[in-house]
């Protein structure tokens, strides 16, 4: 079995090294997302709020921006303001194979000008689209649904190689007349970070590194096929836990709805409502809300707020849905308590995401990245080694 884990993670760990390399470093810039795309592009993400000026409504920025983008389905109402920030729009196209210029804008949520536009991920328009560009490059090779893929079958592999590694650590069989006691430090060797030659240091960086971080590990490996390999994370995850009903039970209609029968000005009250008693009924507090979404394939609204069942620091994947004509209400998920596979699930994305507990876990996220291309260069260097030994050896 020994021998057989050997080789998985041997050739599966080179197969993954450059993969991983250029997924780690993205990774460890991904943390500070945020904070990057403000300090790259101020002009977009940071306004001045005038002295005694309040932000405009919701519902008016929204139908300036739909009126200035008339080619274009303005679907997202965001609902989430920070002092000195802009507000982001999303257009999406009105007919398939329709394709627009740009498909965020940029809004000052005082005066409701426009502070930009771009087509997101697209390095030819400029350094506005460095992060976004880079997170295509984290996420896909910058090659979109091949490079999904790709990625996908590369984090499965990943997975199943964090396994094939701890393997790796564990002591050889107890030699006969060897007492229990003495396997638990044996294996205790295996965590210590010892000095010596070049290779020895690879080595026991590569060994030990894995095993004290390990568990993060899996959790960006696994989280990893949930973003890009969906259509294996859920049978697995649904097998093994129980889930809530999702939008994927609401099915979808033969024609998109375009136009909603609520108007906007309509349905944002009706969903506040709507979530205040799912609340009351519930036993949980709306600490703040995210956006009102428009879901034209099946004609209805989607609530997101912050709710107690939330673990985010900001945002908030606590969802309420709602019909789009009758604003009658379809379905509340929550993202922990309810079900044991989407509380995992959010777990695993959150933390993969660094989108809790503030800069703290960024910077715990930003130096995993850095240590998943230490551990894949320096796998590569201890394979290297006793390659090149074995040539010496028979040669």
């Amino acid at each position: 079995m020994r021998a057989v884990m050997l080789l998985v993670h041997r050739y599966v760990g080179l197969l993954l090294a450059l993969f991983l390399v250029l997924a780690g470093i993205t990774g460890s810039l991904l943390s500070w997302n945020e904070e990057l795309e403000a300090a790259i592009s101020p002009q977009l993400f940071r306004v001045t709020a005038p002295a005694a000026a309040a932000r405009l409504e919701p519902v008016l920025l929204h139908a300036q921006v739909a009126a200035r983008y008339p080619d274009a389905l303005v679907a997202r109402l965001p609902l989430e303001f920070t002092d000195g920030h802009s507000v982001l729009f999303a257009l999406r196209p009105l007919a398939k194979g329709q394709k627009l210029a740009n498909d965020q804008v940029f809004v000052d949520p005082y005066t409701g000008q426009t502070l930009g536009q771009r087509r997101w991920g697209d390095i030819a328009q400029g350094v506005k689209n460095l992060m976004p560009f880079i997170y295509r490059l984290h996420y896909s090779l910058a090659l979109d649904g091949i490079g999904t893929l790709l990625f996908g079958i590369i984090s499965l592999l990943w997975t199943l190689d964090c396994f094939a590694g701890a393997w790796l650590t564990l002591p050889n069989s107890r030699t006969s007349g060897e007492p229990a006691r003495r396997w638990p430090a044996r294996w205790w060797q295996a965590w210590k970070f010892r000095r010596g030659s070049a290779y020895k240091i690879s080595f026991n960086l590569h060994r030990a590194g894995g095993l004290w971080t390990w568990a993060m590990l899996f959790v960006l490996a696994w989280s990893s096929v949930a973003f890009n390999l969906p259509q294996v994370y859920e049978p697995v995850m649904r097998a093994a836990f129980a889930h809530q009903r999702g939008l994927e039970s609401i099915p979808k209609l033969a024609r998109p709805q375009l136009k909603p029968g609520l108007s906007w000005e309509q349905a944002l009250p009706a969903a506040r409502r709507l979530m205040a008693q799912q609340a009351q009924v519930g036993g949980f507090a709306v600490l703040a809300e995210k956006a009102l979404l428009y879901d034209p394939q099946r004609a209805i609204y989607r609530y997101d707020v912050r709710s107690s069942h939330d673990i985010r620091h900001q945002g908030g994947h606590t969802r309420l849905v709602m019909h789009a004509d009758t604003g009658a209400l379809l379905g509340l998920w929550l993202p922990t308590g309810a079900a044991a596979g989407d509380t995992l699930s959010t777990w695993f994305a959150t933390l993969h995401m660094a989108a809790m507990w503030g800069w703290p876990l960024q910077l715990l996220v930003c130096l995993m990245g850095l240590l998943v291309t230490v551990l894949s260069v320096t796998g590569v260097h201890v394979w290297l080694r006793k390659r090149r030994a074995g040539r010496l050896a028979t040669g």
